[in-house]
């Protein structure tokens, strides 16, 4: 059976699991912007204004930008925090916002989410 006979809960499930795994380093500055540990860029979602400290893009959100989530023991430095998702997982956040990968970013130095919609940018410290 595939991806055309699996139900949107599987494919969702699926989803949520690929971004789950995709737990980085730390957050570093490459030319000029904020990239996790293999130079992947990252963004903030002006969303996430409204609650300081939350990450709201969770569900369906999480599969288009999955959060930058921390690898085990890791620990806030400098701007760089982290925060407790709703299902436990920590993620990393500059200056407080929560920071996420796009999934339209193929390699390195891509930035295709910067601007999409007016209210996702990339983390230019």
């Amino acid at each position: 059976m595939g991806f055309l006979h699996t139900s949107p809960k599987a494919l969702l499930a699926l989803g949520l699991l690929a971004c789950v795994t995709v737990a980085s380093a730390q957050p570093k500055v490459t030319n000029g912007i904020l990239t996790d540990e293999k130079g992947m860029s990252l963004y903030v979602w002006d969303n996430d204004l409204t609650v300081p400290g939350k990450s709201l893009c969770t569900g369906p959100c999480t599969i288009t930008w999955p959060p930058m989530l921390a690898k085990e023991g890791a620990k806030a430095f400098d701007d760089h925090t982290l925060l407790a998702r709703e299902d436990g997982a920590l993620q990393w956040a500059h200056k407080g916002r929560p920071l996420y990968h796009s999934a339209n970013d193929r390699q390195p130095g891509d930035h295709k989410g910067d601007g999409f919609r007016g209210i996702w940018h990339l983390v230019r410290p």
